[in-house]
C-alpha cells in the first residue's frame, strides 16, 4: 500500500516538547489520515547533518514530504486545526 502522507517530524532529544510534538502528530493522523501515512521521527542531535539538509533551525518543525507541496509546520503540534491545515486537511474559509 502506497502511503498517502509522508510526515517527517524533526526534535531535539527527549524533550517534553518534543514528548508533545511526536505525541500530538501520531493523534492527528490517527484521528484524521486513517491508514494513509508514514512519520519519520528525526532527532536533530542524532542526526545534524539532515536537519542542515532541510534547513531545520527550530524544533519541533514539522515537514509534510508527500503529497505536495511541501509543507512546514512548527511547534509542538498542539493546535489541530493549525495543522490540519498545514496539512492540507482542513480548507481555508472561503473569503468570498
Amino acid at each position: 500500500m502506497m502511503n498517502k502522507y509522508l510526515l517527517r517530524l524533526y526534535v531535539t532529544g527527549n524533550s517534553t516538547k518534543s514528548q508533545r510534538a511526536i505525541a500530538n502528530l501520531f493523534r492527528i493522523c490517527h484521528e484524521e489520515l486513517s491508514e494513509e501515512y508514514r512519520i519519520e521521527i528525526v532527532d536533530v542531535l542524532e542526526e545534524p547533518e539532515r536537519a542542515e539538509k532541510e534547513k531545520v533551525l527550530v524544533t519541533p518543525t514539522l515537514i509534510k514530504q508527500l503529497p505536495p507541496p511541501l509543507q512546514r509546520i512548527i511547534g509542538d503540534l498542539s493546535n489541530t486545526d493549525k495543522v490540519l491545515l498545514g496539512l492540507d486537511l482542513l480548507l481555508k474559509e472561503d473569503s468570498r
